[in-house]
């Protein structure tokens, strides 16, 4: 008996992540070969190629929203974790102190200043700097730092008193000078062909000159060189080129019976503001027989305005006024990213670079692959 081929209701229904209030059904993808007997569902390009889309949201330097369609959760998480941990980035990997009698450790100090995030322009960080690596002969190691390799920066930082300051004066940044150390007294010392590329707005420098590093009273002070390396942060969360990236699958919210007047107003209220919408009952809806609205013309009604919104907290499911009457649930394909750069690159170009590294893992596999069966 030949195979009924899947409507599109049923197709559209294999789609939908299903939400109930103690429970979630169907998490498991279908769309490959043999789950559904006499389909086919061996991967296909142009197939692919119809249902694929990127649809930006947002996209600010610092922050970036947008979707992606079409693919499978393997995909959207590899996109995730390379931007994560497979991106290059500069950070201070080394600092050298001549001397520190703050009240902060050497080694608690060295971590903070590592962490600090910055910046520099595009082509220096991405096309001339190259990566650091460390002699195997360690007695070599000092002739291994060159410009295309190696950053230096300063801090040299001493508290003093004030001597301008008020008797009467209690804050400590204005009884002395230096109190606080921030990463605005970082000092970038440029060497060789570094200053071509690092010079004026492409300068490197902090993203925030405002990060606080220590505190220091009178007497004390802070005076240390720094080396940054080129790193990924799968090797320490300090090269990682984002704060996050993260993505969650588009919710679906369908009205399956109407709600109207002071239910539409508590329905609303169970989502995130702008989730749902209080509309008026039409003349048209009022008068269509089956549809749910007879007799209630100009009543208030609930409608679904933007699902994005919303964070399938299942709170109308908890109600008894809405059961039956609503269906709560995710699209498997359809993932909504939120990148937040650190501040080095792009945050829309921080997706791209991983579509390139993806790209560039899946042509070495190939090739391993080739050479494999030959």
């Amino acid at each position: 008996m030949p195979h009924k081929p899947p409507t599109k209701e049923e197709l559209e229904r294999r789609k939908i992540v299903g939400i109930h209030e103690e429970t979630v059904r169907d998490v498991t993808s279908t769309d490959f070969p043999g789950h559904y007997p006499g389909e086919e569902h061996s991967w296909d390009i142009d197939a692919f190629r119809r249902g694929f889309r990127v649809e930006f949201h947002q996209n600010a330097p610092f922050e970036a929203s947008f979707s992606l369609i079409g693919v499978d959760a393997s995909i959207a998480n590899a996109f995730r974790r390379i931007m994560i941990a497979d991106i290059p980035t500069l950070a201070i990997e080394t600092v050298f102190i001549n001397n520190n009698t703050s009240v902060i450790q050497d080694e608690v100090l060295s971590h903070r200043l590592g962490l600090i995030p910055f910046k520099a322009g595009h082509e220096g960080l991405h096309k001339f700097l190259k990566w650091w690596r460390k002699p195997t002969d360690e007695s070599q190691i000092n002739n291994s730092y060159f410009d295309f390799n190696t950053v230096s920066l300063r801090l040299e930082v001493k508290c003093e008193h004030n001597e301008a300051a008020s008797p009467n004066e209690t804050d400590p940044k204005k009884l002395y000078h230096h109190a606080h150390v921030y990463a605005s007294d970082i000092e970038f010392c440029p060497v060789g062909r570094q200053d071509k590329y690092f010079s004026g707005a492409d300068s490197i420098a902090p993203v925030n000159p405002d990060i606080l590093i220590a505190k220091l009273r009178p007497g004390q002070e802070i005076s240390l060189s720094m080396h940054m390396h080129k790193g990924v942060g799968s090797d320490h969360a300090k090269f990682s080129p984002v704060a996050t990236a993260s993505y969650r699958l588009m919710p679906v919210i369908r009205i399956d019976r109407p709600i109207l007047g002071a239910d539409a107003e508590m329905f609303a209220r169970c989502f995130p503001p702008g989730v749902i919408a209080i509309d008026k009952v039409s003349h048209k809806e009022a008068a269509q027989k089956g549809s749910g609205y007879e007799g209630h013309e100009g009543e208030a009604k609930a409608v679904v305005a933007d699902p994005m919104r919303d964070t399938v907290s299942r709170e109308c499911l908890r109600h008894a006024e809405f059961k039956d009457k609503v269906t709560l649930g995710r699209r498997r394909d359809h993932f909504i990213y939120l990148v937040e750069s650190a501040g080095q690159w792009q945050s829309d170009a921080i997706f791209l670079e991983a579509v390139a590294h993806l790209k560039k893992r899946a042509q070495d596999l190939e090739k391993q692959v080739v050479n494999m069966v030959r």
